[in-house]
């Protein structure tokens, strides 16, 4: 499923280069890290750029497959207080092909685009209190390449390049590897972030290097399709289709779960698609009956704030100020193709032992169509955990902020579930005070009620 937007950038075949202060080329920081020259990578990605605004932050490559040249590219802004204690916090993108540079720029990061394409700062973003790392996966995605053979076409293999790309952040600032560390990300993201805790848990008994991993948070995640795909009842429900239509789409939806309960991947990802996403030759039933561009919050037709996002991302001066060379940027066809298979697939078993070993967190956006609240608690009732039954008679409580109603929150054991009221798709762009909010008490283990 694409839970973002396909790509019309296609992403360049870049060679791999040492560590080299020429712009024209992108900043691969492995071979320094490699040879011990720590902090002569860090000087090298650290980032100067006025329009900046003082923010520090450092940018560049790790090689996570050198037969392929697959290089991931990662940008870094430490906590503005309490550095040396601050948990550490991974940001993921869904699509699959989307940028984390959408997280970064119209979500939970210091700045947004304005509709003339500058930069303005923002009063509240997560690097404030929290260490962020930004990373564009799987290879392929935003300013990350790699060569055609190397594209990902699995989630094992999304999840070992996204460990490798950790060893080597690590290894770049080992100042913060006894800090709290924590996996985020939304909508496909939904995958990701549980295969790549995975894949920590796995390793980290045995490695020379472990990774502090204390939990993992998920917005809006497609982690399920075949008990997230409600989106007839849902959308009858809010009144964007009527009844007729309905009965249409829901048999477009039954068709599909049988063809992921058959294993047919490729045609339930068609399926999915013509309900509710589209292709670049095909509109969905959805667009086509609501007239609707937009399925990221239901109170509006279109979103131009990705589009904003993406015109500054690929200035000339920008390229040079965040080390990515001449490298193209990319959204996602190719990604999109190469995990085509992968899409109709699920990750929930691995929830049940992540559970008996972290805390996890999965928040909805209340106006969110994409994936909307009720196609993840369908997905939620459905898991198998430690505290599932305890789960299912939890007392939902208001979480309140300032006197106000930010959500809804229910728990058991290591599991929380969280509405966010009055947000969309992307919960801390509708709702940055409470996102905050929630990412703070969720790091430091403090009640929501």
């Amino acid at each position: 499923m694409v839970i973002c937007f396909c790509a019309i950038i296609v992403c360049c075949k870049t060679k791999s280069f040492q560590a080299v202060k020429d712009t024209t080329q992108p900043l691969i920081l492995t071979p320094l890290i490699k040879s011990g020259k720590v902090r002569e990578a860090q000087e090298a990605a650290e980032v100067k750029f006025d329009r900046f605004q003082g923010i520090q932050s450092y940018s560049g490559y790790f090689t996570v497959n050198e037969q392929y040249n697959s290089n991931l590219f990662f940008w870094f802004f430490p906590s503005e207080i309490n550095y040396e204690s601050a948990p550490v916090v991974l940001w993921l993108q869904g699509g699959p092909g989307s940028s984390s540079l959408i997280g970064l720029f119209v979500e939970i990061g210091p700045f947004q685009v304005n509709s003339t394409h500058e930069l303005e700062r923002k009063p509240h973003y997560w690097s404030q209190t929290h260490s962020v790392i930004y990373i564009d996966s799987p290879v392929g995605t935003g300013y990350s390449f790699t060569d055609k053979e190397g594209l990902a076409q699995n989630q094992t293999l999304i999840g070992q390049h996204l460990y490798s790309a950790l060893l080597q952040f690590f290894q770049l600032f080992p100042e913060l590897r006894n800090n709290k560390f924590f996996v985020t990300g939304e909508s496909y993201a939904g995958k990701y972030v549980p295969v790549l805790s995975y894949e920590i848990m796995k390793q980290n008994p045995n490695a020379k290097q472990k990774i502090n991993l204390q939990g993992l948070a998920i917005g809006n995640g497609l982690c399920d399709p075949e008990n997230q795909l409600g989106y007839a009842e849902y959308l009858y429900q809010i009144g964007l289709i009527d009844i007729d239509t309905k009965f249409i789409m829901q048999g477009m939806v039954d068709e599909a779960i049988k063809k992921i309960q058959k294993k047919q991947w490729e045609q339930a990802s068609d399926d999915i698609q013509k309900i509710i996403i589209g292709s670049d030759n095909e509109f969905s039933l959805y667009k086509n009956v609501t007239g609707f561009n937009n399925f990221f919050n239901l109170l509006y037709l279109n979103d131009t704030s990705i589009d904003n996002m993406v015109k500054y991302v690929v200035r000339s001066d920008v390229k040079a100020a965040i080390h990515v060379g001449n490298t193209s940027f990319s959204v996602g066809n190719e990604v999109l193709n190469a995990l085509k298979s992968d899409l109709p697939q699920s990750v929930a078993p691995l929830f049940t032992e992540l559970l008996d070993n972290y805390k996890i967190l999965l928040y909805s956006g209340q106006l969110d169509i994409i994936v909307a609240y009720p196609l993840s608690a369908n997905f939620i009732r459905k898991l198998k955990f430690a505290g599932s039954e305890e789960y299912k008679t939890a007392k939902r409580h208001q979480w309140i902020i300032d006197g106000d109603v930010a959500g809804y929150v229910k728990q058991a054991g290591n599991f929380t579930e969280i509405l966010v009221r009055n947000a969309g798709h992307f919960v801390p762009t509708d709702q940055p005070v409470w996102a905050l909010d929630m990412l703070t008490r969720f790091t430091a283990g403090k009640p929501f009620y």
